[in-house]
């Protein structure tokens, strides 16, 4: 166990936090994704939420300042409704860590899976929230 490291935080995705470069993508999907379909590098965060997996790596993550929206979530299938909370939860999250929270933008569901192939990794977690899956791009890492 390390001092100041959110326990929710593995020492593999830990690693993967810090192999990470400026641009690269980390999906957190939920429990349904098909992830090992997409991509070879994927950690298994089981009975994790994504919230909880937010607050610990927004602590040691930057967030992308260079783009428009370093936060992507998928945009539901059309007929499908949306839980405000799920997004709400996510946020608050953040925010909890961050100085400034990072915009937020949606994606049409295969746009998404296209990113989450192109991502350095994906973490599946134990959520099951619908349409909870959220990608993060790491920005660049303030020095000292």
């Amino acid at each position: 166990m390390l001092k100041g490291i959110h326990p929710a935080i593995s020492p593999e995705l830990l690693k993967v936090l810090a192999e990470m470069g400026h641009g690269d993508e980390l999906v957190l999907c939920d429990a349904h994704f098909p992830a090992h379909s997409l991509q070879q590098k994927v950690i298994r965060a089981d009975g994790v939420s994504i919230d909880h997996l937010l607050q610990g790596i927004s602590l040691l993550f930057e967030f992308d300042n260079y783009v428009k929206a370093p936060l992507i979530m998928m945009k539901p299938v059309q007929g499908d409704d949306l839980d405000p909370q799920v997004e709400r939860r996510y946020l608050n999250a953040i925010k909890s860590a961050v100085k400034d929270l990072p915009n937020l933008e949606r994606i049409e569901r295969f746009e998404f899976y296209q990113r989450a192939k192109q991502a350095y990794a994906i973490v599946i977690t134990g959520e099951i929230a619908k349409y909870g899956n959220i990608i993060l791009k790491k920005g660049v890492t303030p020095s000292f």
